[in-house]
C-alpha cells in the first residue's frame, strides 16, 4: 500500500534523459517544470509490447498537451542509452521513432520507489501516471497493472478538468457544466 500523495508536494526527482530525437543526453528535475503542468508516466521496460503503444499515443497528442501548458516525460528503470537505442531502432525491430518529449532513466529506482510504483522484486515500474501542477503539487495519480495500457484521452480530460478549477462530475468534458 502506498502512502497518500495526491494534494501534497510531489516527490523531488532528478534523472538522466535522452531527448525525443534520440540524440542528446541531459538531466531533468522536478524544478525544471515549475510554472508548467507535468504529465510524468512510468512504464516497465524499453523494447516491449504495450509500452510503445502508450508512448506513441502520448506523442501523437503532444500539441494538445502543449496547448494546456503541459509537458510530458516518460520514465523507466532502463538506462538513457537503452532509451536512445529504442528511439533510434528501426520500426521493424520495435523502434519508437522520434518523440516530442524526453525519456528519463531511473536506473537507481529511487524515483519509481518515491512515487510508489516500483516492483522491487523485478526492478521495474508499474504503469504509473502522475499529473503535477505548476507549483509542484501532485494533482492526479493512477497506477495500472503491467498488462494494461493507459488512456491518453483520459489523461487529457483529467488535465483539462484540473485546469478548469471547479467540480467536474463523471465523464465531464470541456464545455460541460460543472457542479
Amino acid at each position: 500500500m502506498t502512502q497518500r500523495m495526491v494534494g501534497l508536494k510531489a516527490p523531488h526527482f532528478e534523472m538522466k534523459t535522452v531527448d525525443g530525437e534520440g540524440k542528446n543526453f541531459g538531466r531533468v528535475s522536478l524544478e525544471d517544470y515549475k510554472g508548467k503542468w507535468l504529465v510524468m508516466f512510468f512504464y516497465p521496460l524499453d523494447f516491449t509490447f504495450v509500452c510503445p503503444t502508450e508512448i506513441k499515443g502520448y506523442n501523437g497528442k503532444i500539441e494538445e498537451f502543449n496547448k494546456l501548458n503541459a509537458e510530458i516525460i516518460g520514465v523507466s528503470t532502463d538506462s538513457e542509452h537503452s532509451h536512445k537505442a529504442w528511439i533510434n531502432a528501426a520500426h521493424d525491430q520495435g523502434g519508437l521513432g522520434k518523440l516530442a518529449f524526453p525519456l528519463a532513466s531511473d536506473m537507481t529506482q529511487k524515483v519509481a520507489r518515491d512515487y510508489g510504483v516500483l516492483v522491487e522484486e523485478e526492478g521495474i515500474a508499474l504503469r504509473g501516471l502522475f499529473i503535477i501542477d505548476p507549483e509542484g503539487i501532485l494533482r492526479y495519480s493512477v497506477v495500472h497493472d503491467l498488462n494494461v495500457g493507459r488512456s491518453v484521452e483520459e489523461t487529457l480530460r483529467v488535465l483539462q478538468g484540473l485546469k478548469a478549477g471547479g467540480l467536474c462530475p463523471i465523464d465531464w468534458k470541456p464545455g460541460d457544466e460543472m457542479l
